[in-house]
């Protein structure tokens, strides 16, 4: 067995002044650190994402309470917000089951930050000023989802159906279930994380903004074009780096969107996950209007440290935990 750490020590330095330089960023626009739980009651309803979990068993839960590790602190965080909180950033660990690779760790480090008065094209600037001050980038170019398509796959993603986008995958080889696959939005994602992502953002940095609404659970939709919602991503050399929302403030709706995912999660025989209902509550209690993003600080620190795997950058991967 390798005891040995992952990364070399001289990286582990590295990223140490990253996340010092990382603090000092939010210091200076008076954004307040915090620290929220790493399990939760309830998790996220998305098909896409899956969670680990585990059973408490302790005094009040003697019959065993089920909790879930977080895949990232939004839920906990939008709960400080409605309490009154101002704007705050957080770094921690979050979780995410069957991800491993050269950009994915079960377990891994997320930067996640709120402005209360700030729509999406704020916090994109915002965006912008921190990875100009970590990667010494110049200012990131912008396009929206469905000119990203029709620029890469001369495809209008807002208006062609399933068969017509499945015919582009077709020409792909993404899979023999593609052939099968019932949901547009999984077609999708498979097009554009493995022939679009890798070919944008190359020289510097691409915003992709303005994705489909069924894209985006906990985003507003946009006020002028109802078939997208105010959700953006930041792509640098073929890395997702960052996914942020002009944030739904709409209690209701919200809870409209989780069950509906729970539902397609049934219909592709996947077990209901329990819903967040402090999360609910809090939102109606009132959301500040506000703009969020998580961004993935072990890729940030591939960038700046110019290596090719996220085990390069980990103190431990998950084959040394």
């Amino acid at each position: 067995m390798n005891w040995q750490p992952s990364a070399d020590i001289a990286t582990l330095q590295q990223r140490a002044k990253i996340l010092a330089k990382i603090r000092q960023f939010f210091t200076a626009k008076q954004v307040m650190e915090v620290d929220t739980p790493a399990m939760s009651q309830a998790t996220v309803t998305d098909v896409h994402l899956h969670t680990f979990n585990t059973t408490f068993v302790g005094p009040g839960f003697a019959h065993g309470q089920a909790l879930y590790l977080q895949t990232s602190p939004e839920f906990h965080m939008k709960r400080l917000l409605c309490a009154g909180s101002g704007a705050i950033y957080q770094i921690c660990k979050s979780f995410r089951n069957e991800e491993s690779g050269r950009y994915h760790n079960p377990e891994f480090t997320m930067l996640e930050w709120y402005q209360p008065g700030y729509d999406h094209v704020a916090l994109i600037d915002e965006v912008d000023q921190l990875l100009q001050l970590i990667l010494s980038t110049e200012k990131s170019d912008v396009m929206t989802y469905q000119q990203i398509f029709e620029q890469h796959l001369s495809i209008d993603v807002l208006s062609a159906d399933i068969e017509q986008i499945r015919q582009v995958a077709l020409s792909f080889e993404l899979g023999d279930f593609v052939a099968e696959e019932k949901n547009k939005d999984t077609l999708l994602q498979l097009l554009f994380c493995f022939v679009i992502e890798p070919k944008i953002g190359l020289k510097k940095p691409m915003v992709v903004t303005n994705f489909p609404a069924s894209q985006a659970a906990l985003a507003r939709i946009d006020v002028l074009d109802g078939r997208v919602a105010n959700r953006f991503e930041f792509y640098y050399q073929g890395i997702e780096l960052a996914n942020g929302f002009y944030e739904l403030s709409d209690s209701k709706e919200q809870l409209r969107r989780f069950e509906r995912d729970n539902a397609e999660r049934l219909s592709e025989g996947l077990n209901e996950q329990p819903i967040d209902h402090h999360l609910i509550a809090a939102l109606a209690s009132g959301l500040p209007d506000c703009a969020g993003v998580a961004l993935g600080i072990d890729r940030l620190i591939m960038l700046a440290t110019n290596k090719k795997h996220i085990n390069e950058v980990l103190s431990f991967d998950v084959t040394r935990c």
